[in-house]
């Protein structure tokens, strides 16, 4: 019996070990993705946008933006960035009060 309990009690360590490597490569993989780019179409699908807003966002510095050959590239830490800072909960007041 207590061969079964030591025996549990090491896998039971091995899955938290697991479930600890699976958390880092999530935020590895995260902080990865933060540092590609994305073309136009990716970000008028994620953004859900027109062709002529995101124009408008290129001419007004809403998002940076590169160009390569006539081809517009963004970062996806530059969108996420457009998203947090237009980000309205309208349960919360700006007072910091709910």
């Amino acid at each position: 019996m207590t061969e079964i309990i030591d025996l549990l009690l090491a896998l039971s360590q091995e899955i938290k070990d697991l479930k600890a490597r699976i958390e880092l490569l999530r935020h590895s993989r995260a902080e990865v993705l933060k540092d590609t780019w994305i073309d136009n179409q990716n970000v008028l699908q994620t953004l859900h946008i027109s062709k002529r807003t995101l124009q408008t966002f290129r001419d007004n510095g809403t998002l940076p933006y590169s160009k390569v050959k006539g081809k517009f590239y963004y970062k996806v830490s530059d969108v996420e960035q457009l998203l947090q800072d237009n980000y309205y909960n309208h349960n919360f007041k700006r007072d910091g009060s709910k």
